[in-house]
């Protein structure tokens, strides 16, 4: 392998300038989540007066102390249900990620009963079903802390209700394939809610807190008139020794995040799981501190994707595959903390020559079992008449086929420009990437606003000229000026990211801690056996 001569100058006028534009964007993001926290720690005199820990108490108490924990979709529903970017509030009403119980690699997923109650948002289903998605893929088991008012009535939606039954059908999957399921139950869980703990493998459930049922009271009362109360419904001791949809009754949160422990440590799951070899290997010649300002964070910008493997490889060695074939897409072999993977990576619009290597590098790496990391910075497949006539489109297609049909594991980091069907070339979202992290200075979208308002203007010109009725300039600036900010407006991280179109923002530092966390929790599904059996396990 050679090794990558960087040829960054830290103490240059214009790294200085984008790393304080980059920590700008890590600022934007750390205060997002910050809010999201604050305004769920308004409540904790209520949780207080329950007895109850807090929704981030939780999670600290459940996971194992001084372990990676990865957070997933901390943007979701960000200036989706509220436009303004100063009132937003990211979360989804969950926080979820990738941590340790016990020793077990789990999915966590807490219920954010500080906001709204627990209720779900308009990307409240968007997240759910990302992280079910992993788990079935990455052959995770599944905690659930549960309390949550559910739906909300006043905001409901047809379609919302609809395609939440793929939340419970996907539960009994992953029971099905043998991956454990499991609910600690801390407060109210009614309705559809209920079947979180009815579709779970496991329940705790939390004396005098605790509560599931299919209705509350006060449906209760509006459906069948009688008058009911919610802990003779469903309280937790009723369902411990009437129902028996409790399986552990505990004094309180702390006991039932303990119990969950403690469970999850007599499954004595990782006895199916086969150890894999790893290479010895080196730490980067850079440090990851300057990818704060290795790249410009302008997408029109150009610079070397190299740049960032330097700090983001073992020992910044790469082994380069057709480097002077299509030149402007880097292809290659590296290894990440001693694991084996092969990389794509951008310097620009992808041109015929660089589709059709692409093409070939993503069939090798399926060929050698290899993972394929993507990292984007492209405006997209190179468009003109020579493209055309060199056969842009079929050099092109066979790149996406390629990644649309290779077997391996796919990691994709948005890390500048993502646009139009460079995008899906280079395995974005809608190509179900195992896991898709964007820097918060990522920009994806079709195309970039200037050239959608360019592209527009000259369509308005080419019509006007047919029809004989020129257009005046100012009205051709001021539709394009709209144009543009419609674009714009759409394609920032933060944007996307509320959209659940991606697995998260990381702050540019983070990439090689999180590239490598996401490689073995990808080995260590692959090396663990399953016992399934046919229809998951019915509560009895």
């Amino acid at each position: 392998m050679a090794t990558i001569v960087s040829t960054l100058q830290s103490d240059s006028e214009t790294f200085s300038e984008n790393r304080n534009r980059m920590l700008g964007f890590v600022d934007q993001l750390r205060c997002y989540e910050q809010r999201t926290e604050e305004i769920s720690n308004r409540r904790l005199k209520t949780f207080r007066a329950r007895n109850q820990l807090t929704p981030k108490e939780r999670l600290d108490a459940l996971i194992d102390p001084g372990m990676p924990f990865l957070q997933l979709h901390s943007m979701a529903n960000f200036c989706v249900e509220e436009s303004d970017r100063e009132l937003s509030v990211p979360g989804a009403s969950v926080i979820v990620g990738i941590g340790f119980v016990s020793g077990v690699r789990c999915m966590v997923w807490v219920d954010d009963s500080g906001i709204a109650a627990g209720a779900a948002t308009d990307c409240t289903l968007n997240v759910t079903t990302s992280l079910l998605k992993i788990c079935l893929r990455q052959n995770l088991p599944l905690v659930h802390l549960v309390e949550s008012a559910g739906a909300n009535l006043l905001k409901y939606k047809v379609e919302l209700w609809s395609e939440f039954g793929s939340v419970f059908r996907d539960l009994a999957r992953l029971s099905a394939k043998g991956l454990p399921t499991m609910v600690v139950l801390h407060g109210g869980s009614t309705a559809g809610g209920a079947y979180m703990p009815g579709m779970s493998d496991y329940v705790i459930g939390v004396k005098e807190n605790g509560m599931a049922a299919l209705g509350g009271a006060a449906l209760v009362k509006a459906a069948t008139g009688e008058d009911a109360d919610d802990r003779e419904l469903g309280g937790t001791e009723m369902h411990a020794s009437v129902s028996g949809v409790v399986e552990y009754l505990v004094e309180n949160d702390a006991h039932g995040l303990l119990k969950a422990r403690e469970v999850m440590q007599c499954i004595d799951w990782n006895k199916r799981l086969t150890h894999f070899a790893r290479q010895p290997y080196s730490e980067p010649r850079y440090a990851a501190e300057e990818l704060a300002g290795a790249i410009p964070t302008d997408p029109r910008t150009p610079y070397d994707v190299r740049e960032i493997l330097a700090r983001v490889v073992d020992d910044s060695s790469i082994e380069e595959f057709k480097s002077r074939y299509g030149v402007s897409t880097v292809c290659g072999h590296a290894t990440i903390t001693g694991v084996a993977c092969g990389f794509i990576g951008n310097n620009g619009p992808i041109d015929t020559n660089g589709a059709t290597k692409a093409a070939q590098f993503i069939q090798l790496c399926d060929q050698s079992d290899l993972p394929i990391i993507f990292f984007n910075n492209t405006s997209g497949y190179m468009v003109g008449t020579q493209y055309e006539h060199a056969g842009m489109i079929k050099h092109g297609s066979k790149m996406i086929q390629a990644v649309a049909n290779a077997r391996v594991p796919k990691l994709s980091l948005y890390v500048g420009a993502s646009y139009g069907a460079g995008n899906y070339g280079m395995c974005g979202w809608a190509y179900e990437p195992d896991f898709l992290f964007a820097w918060p200075n990522a920009r994806t979208g079709v195309m970039a606003g200037q050239s959608a308002a360019t592209t527009m203007t000259e369509v308005a010109k080419a019509g006007a000229a047919r029809k004989g009725k020129p257009i005046p300039e100012s009205q051709l600036e001021a539709q394009a000026q709209t144009i543009k900010q419609h674009f714009d407006a759409q394609e920032d991280a933060f944007y996307t990211s509320g959209r659940v179109l991606d697995h998260g923002i990381i702050d540019p530092r983070d990439t090689r801690k999180v590239l490598a966390f996401c490689l073995e929790t990808i080995i260590e599904g692959r090396h663990r056996s399953l016992q399934s059996n046919s229809f998951g396990v019915a509560r009895m």
